[in-house]
């Protein structure tokens, strides 16, 4: 074993940076591992501004999506695509046209989204208190909620339409909803050439800072002297000392690599206990050239208006209840559209039989026949119900790849592939919530089972993450008055 003294040293198991901002390439053409759009990227709005912050912003390669209808949803049996729109007034307008009599609903709904996205904060980039000692506001299902403002059933099921962003169920809190809601109804984007863009700038500006970012580098366990954390020992042998230790390795996983009495036992054993958010399969599409129309938005399906609740509860036969289609942005304006990816819950119970084999790039464990007829079945499946929407798809088909829980699991080092780190659940709104701070002085947790997941609550995750190790006011202030500066100039 080596041992290295290094400031500021990040390190990453994979060959590529970023956890779910990872891309891959599959017939030439480039697929998001997550990512597949972002909100709040214009003027002025919460992650244009984190990211300008950054220094960022400017570089990103990004392609607009269409104002009127960033995201469709549907239902089988009914013909009609019903819009989400950006711009409030848009999406009030927009669904109305569908729903002429329920806009009062409509309206009183969208004021319920900003007023509860007001209630946070470091959403906004304001100091506040931390949004965790206002339990009336997580205890709020979105279920509930929806049911308070409107009878209709179709409506209900149209406003949470895109639930796959959040895993929602009928008791995940309104707050989840409207966090991750509110910034694609302000402006949504998708980034050309995939998201990977994002980490690959970052790690750019941390070393311009003259941090030091290496991959191929797996943390497998942690050094201690006296009790106290000194070290990160990765799997090659080599040892990184430190005063202060971040980890964005999902908590469970980072407590076990802590290795027994380390922490408090109630403190670990709460965790262990937390219900992780359930996982995916996704299928990725090339397209045979000039064969599917570009889709500038996002098409969101269920077998039924009930199903947008309960679609995690799928039976073998039912599979999928409803999915999620994204088509890949180039960098060369396109009618054509040269990929698309599928998404729909998939349980971690249905390939558990295959949990001890472990395969990413740069380690490669064949998991065998019949896991490749598992996915090969799971495949054919999604085309006959996309044919459903699409007829013909199967024509416009080049090359096909899917990836399962095992996927997600192994490359981006979640317990059971989660999409979305931990379930928060509005009956017990406490028992998710982690703070970044531990039980050990000097390490702290960030990543999506922190706070909120996707690239926005990530985003607010680290400034949380620093902020208890500078003090929240000083870093919000700084962040502000750096931002205020960059206006003047």
């Amino acid at each position: 074993m080596h041992g290295m003294r290094r400031p500021q040293t990040s390190v990453e198991k994979n060959n590529q940076f970023g956890g779910n901002l990872q891309t891959f390439v599959r017939d030439k053409s480039i697929f998001d591992t997550g990512v597949h759009y972002i909100g709040g990227l214009a003027e002025g709005e919460n992650l244009h501004q984190y990211f300008k912050y950054l220094g960022i912003m400017d570089d990103l390669k990004l392609k607009k999506m269409n104002e009127d209808n960033y995201d469709i949803i549907t239902f089988e049996g009914d013909e009609i695509n019903y819009p989400h729109a950006q711009g409030y007034d848009n999406f009030i307008k927009q669904l109305s046209e569908k729903f002429p009599e329920e806009k009062a609903a409509i309206v009183t709904y969208c004021d319920k989204i900003k007023e509860t996205c007001n209630s946070f904060p470091l959403y906004n980039l304001q100091i506040g208190d931390a949004y965790y000692d206002n339990t009336d506001l997580l205890s709020l299902k979105i279920k509930d909620y929806i049911e308070s403002i409107t009878d209709n059933e179709k409506l209900r099921a149209v406003l949470v339409g895109s639930n796959f962003l959040y895993a929602g169920e009928d008791n995940t809190p309104f707050y989840v909803h409207a966090l991750s809601i509110n910034s694609y109804i302000q402006s949504s984007w998708r980034c050309v050439n995939g998201g990977s863009q994002i980490s690959k700038l970052l790690i750019k500006k941390i070393r311009n800072l003259g941090g030091i970012v290496l991959k191929h580098k797996e943390v497998t366990s942690f050094g201690f002297e006296d009790k106290k954390l000194i070290s990160a020992k990765t799997k090659d042998g080599n040892e990184y000392f430190g005063a202060q230790f971040i980890s964005n390795i999902e908590p469970k996983y980072t407590l076990k690599m802590l290795g027994e009495n380390k922490m408090r036992k109630a403190y670990t054993k709460r965790i262990e206990s937390i219900k992780s958010v359930i996982s995916a399969f996704s299928v990725y599409f090339v397209f045979k050239p000039e064969t599917f129309k570009y889709l500038n938005h996002n098409h969101y399906h269920f077998k039924d208006v009930n199903r947008v609740w309960d679609a995690q509860e799928y039976t073998q036969e039912s599979w999928p209840e409803g999915y999620m289609l994204s088509v890949g942005a180039k960098k060369t304006e396109t009618e054509w559209a040269e990929n698309m990816t599928f998404i729909t819950y998939m349980r971690y119970d249905e390939v558990r039989e295959w949990e001890n084999t472990f395969n990413t790039v740069a380690e490669n464990d064949e998991r065998g026949e019949g896991y490749e007829a598992f996915k090969n079945k799971k495949i054919e499946q999604t085309i006959i119900e996309i044919e459903k929407k699409f007829p013909d798809f199967r024509s416009c088909i080049k090359s096909v790849h899917s990836s399962s829980p095992l996927s997600y699991r192994d490359y981006i080092g979640v317990n059971e592939g989660s999409m979305y780190g931990y379930v928060k659940d509005a009956d017990s709104p406490m028992t998710s919530f982690l703070s970044p701070r531990t039980k050990l002085k000097n390490l702290f947790f960030t990543g999506q089972s922190i706070n909120m997941h996707g690239l926005l609550g990530v985003t607010i995750s680290a400034v949380l993450t620093c902020s208890e190790m500078l003090g929240r006011d000083y870093l919000v202030e700084k962040i502000n008055k750096e931002l205020e500066a960059l206006e003047v100039n």
